[in-house]
């Protein structure tokens, strides 16, 4: 008998690894348990301890009231440093320096207009100034400015508790720092963002500066009106007299200036600044510094000033040309900073360009709830002959002219037709103004309607926004557009989204001004400027606009240019710019542009002689009263186009037929009878040479410099000596 087989015997590998695992599984499971343990004692002993520190009742209150305090105070507190981080950005660059350049104005023929910058040989230190200067100024701008640091909150407390007695603002609440800040940092900005860069600039001025440094540079800096910025010049223009020699009188009238220049410029309304001096005083005596008796004599005999009525200064225009002058510093082409410079505003077209501006807004302002405007004007060639940066400079010196960043509307329109016939468009090309919708976006024309098929000029020529976003999703895309307006001259970035094409990206005036110039001038960049010669006192030649910069270039082919011009003149003709059409048979291009909720309104442009670009809207960004670019930009642009053109020699706009023939002189008289059937009455520009007689000038001018020199016959002196006189600036 077969004994039975024995039984197979079992791996011990398997029974070895589930031995292992419920070790492992037995462990994890104590160990979190005894973690879960351990954290729950804790937790006990924390909570015992902190009931020793419960408060019950009234002291509850005020302990939730200060946990949430501290708990928002931080949480503030990370935001406001957050938004002050772009303005420590600019503390970063040598500001010190901006004041060592002293800088005189020329306009284009020669004519003092302005200075700027600081001459530092004629700075007063402040242990020099008059005490009872210095009192009237901390008196009326910031009683407490040896004793804060930076912030008044005091101060601020008593200007809202004032301010909200007389139902307005009649105190401010910046301290001198903040002030100080603003000037040297900052715009005139009306934001909150503002406010929080200038409190902490205002700290860190006061961790980096001295209390006579910051008072220092405040008199040196600060507008004072008339043109003038501190208050040594102020002195000088108002007085006629050194800083060191003003009296107390003179002392307040300057104090006064500070919180408004153009308001209380003693040459230009005097009785406003003697009151305003008179409030001076009356702070001196209400904040302890002087007696009524000490003060009764300058109440008695108030400050008279130099008759200087009819000093203008283009204010905007030379900070521009300041900055323009840095630039030219940094890139190596000036070795001095006290110089001569002759720039390119012609101030004739520059007292237009205001009045036309000034006389829209104060004729329409309140029905189109519009308090600003701004206008650069360059001529073919690209010399800015005349700029407007706002209303008021002594309100605001903030220039919108050139850093104002607002949305173009339809006027950024060029780009995208321009970037269109660079691809072989033309503006008989038919294209389809129907409902598009471009990734979730469904842009809608103006009348909430569509045309069909149309060609680009009528496109463009009634401002349908459904084209150029179709031209851009189907045959260019954005960043093509984007690319045309940067050759063009515009300087600010540009995003590259979807709606690019309807000018939802911001730019400023100069930037469009640079642009649409290009058309009149055949296609080659405008080369816009404003500082044509740069000379220093001995009368060597620094820089010159001609002879050190590069030739223009072509950025825009002739086609391009030529299809452009024929639907950009048929704008003010048959499209939505009728109100800039000029008078006498002067063919005008242009585009008008509204924005969003009305916020902007622009008209743009030229003619073969001048370009143009004119804004309106309101510094908070608040909406108008439904102005479109068609209505009062366009007729400020045609305003001021009709008195730049009376008397001149008109130059054709390159692929137009002009109904004129090129050198027509158009006549003055006839144009200002024919102004106010527009909107704004005509201005009248006075007689001057004609366009060949300062042709022969000029001619006259060349020969003469390339005469042989002169020879001055011998001089005798005292002792028999013959000496040769010779000619300064002859070869």
């Amino acid at each position: 008998m077969q004994d039975d087989p024995a039984p197979p015997q079992r791996s011990k590998r398997p029974r070895t690894r589930r031995h292992l695992l419920l070790r492992a599984d037995s462990w994890i499971d104590s160990t979190v348990w005894n973690l879960g343990f351990k954290l729950s004692e804790l937790w006990e002993e924390i909570t015992i301890f902190s009931r020793k520190f419960r408060v019950r009742g009234w002291k509850r209150v005020v302990v939730e009231l200060a946990d949430e305090a501290m708990t928002f105070g931080t949480a503030g507190f990370v935001l406001l440093l957050a938004l002050a981080l772009p303005a420590f950005e600019e503390t970063k660059e040598d500001w010190r320096s901006r004041g060592d350049f002293a800088v005189t104005f020329l306009d284009r023929y020669g004519n003092t207009i302005g200075h700027r910058g600081i001459i530092h040989e004629d700075s007063v230190p402040v242990d020099q100034l008059p005490d009872h200067l210095v009192k009237a100024v901390l008196a009326t701008e910031d009683r407490r400015f040896f004793s804060h640091f930076g912030i008044d909150f005091l101060g601020l407390a008593r200007a809202l508790n004032e301010n909200a007695k007389a139902g307005g603002v009649v105190q401010g609440g910046s301290t001198l720092t903040q002030q100080l800040a603003k000037n040297l940092f900052l715009t005139n900005e009306r934001s909150l963002e503002r406010k929080i860069k200038e409190a902490f600039l205002a700290l860190w001025l006061e961790a980096n500066l001295s209390k006579k440094e910051i008072l220092s540079l405040y008199l040196d800096r600060a507008y004072m009106g008339g043109g003038t910025f501190g208050a040594a010049a102020a002195a000088q223009f108002y007085f006629g007299k050194n800083i060191t020699q003003v009296n107390l009188a003179e002392a307040a009238m300057l104090a006064g200036l500070f919180k408004a220049p153009a308001k209380y410029a003693p040459h230009v309304n005097l009785p406003a600044a003697r009151a305003r001096a008179n409030e001076v005083l009356t702070n001196l005596v209400q904040g302890g510094l002087m007696s009524e008796g000490q003060v009764i004599a300058a109440r008695r005999n108030p400050a008279s000033v130099i008759d200087r009525a009819a000093t203008t200064a283009p204010d905007y225009f030379l900070d521009w040309a300041f900055e323009e002058v840095q630039k030219l510093a940094d890139a190596g082409k000036l070795k001095k900073h006290s110089v001569i410079v002759r720039t390119t505003i012609d101030m004739g077209l520059q007292q237009a360009a205001e009045e036309a501006m000034e006389s829209g807004l104060r004729e329409y302002g309140e029905s189109y709830r519009v308090k600003q405007g701004a206008l650069v004007m360059i001529e073919n060639g690209g010399a800015v002959r005349a700029m407007v940066g706002g209303r008021d400079y002594g309100e605001s010196q903030f220039n919108r002219a050139t850093k104002a960043l607002r949305q173009p509307g339809s006027s950024f329109k060029l780009y995208t037709y321009t970037a269109a016939m660079e691809k072989g468009f033309t503006p008989e090309t038919m294209i389809s103004d129907a409902p598009i919708t471009w990734r979730g976006w469904s842009p809608q024309n103006y009348a909430r309607s569509y045309k069909g098929r149309v060609t680009l000029l009528s496109a463009m020529a009634q401002s349908l926004n459904t084209v150029p976003v179709r031209l851009a999703k189907e045959e260019l895309g954005t960043e093509i557009i984007a690319e045309t307006a940067r050759k063009m001259g515009v300087e600010t970035a540009l995003r590259t989204d979807k709606t690019i094409p309807l000018g939802t990206s911001e730019v400023t005036v100069m930037d469009q001004a640079t642009a649409y110039a290009v058309m009149p001038a055949g296609g080659v960049q405008s080369r816009r400027h404003g500082v044509a010669q740069v000379v220093d006192y001995d009368g060597d030649v620094l820089y010159d606009f001609e002879r050190d910069e590069p030739a223009p270039v072509r950025i825009v082919s002739e086609q391009a240019t030529s299809s452009m011009n024929r639907i950009l003149t048929q704008i003010p003709v048959i499209g939505t710019a009728k109100r800039a059409a000029l008078d006498g048979g002067i063919v005008t291009g242009g585009k008008t542009g509204t924005s969003q909720s009305y916020r902007d309104a622009w008209f743009i442009g030229f003619t073969g002689n001048y370009t143009a670009a004119v804004w309106f809207g309101n510094d908070d960004f608040t909406s108008m009263n439904n102005m479109t670019g068609g209505s009062l930009p366009a007729m400020t642009f045609k305003k001021l186009m009709d008195y730049a053109h009376q008397g001149i020699e008109l130059k054709p706009i390159p692929g137009i037929d002009n109904p004129l023939p090129s050198g027509t002189h158009v006549k003055g008289p006839a144009l200002a009878d024919k102004g106010e059937a527009n909107g704004l009455p005509a201005l009248s520009r006075p007689r001057s040479l004609s366009a060949d007689t300062t042709r022969l000038l000029r001619r006259l001018a060349q020969s003469f410099a390339a005469a042989p020199p002169l020879k001055a016959p011998p001089q005798t002196l005292a002792g028999g000596k013959a000496q040769v006189v010779k000619v300064k600036g002859a070869p």
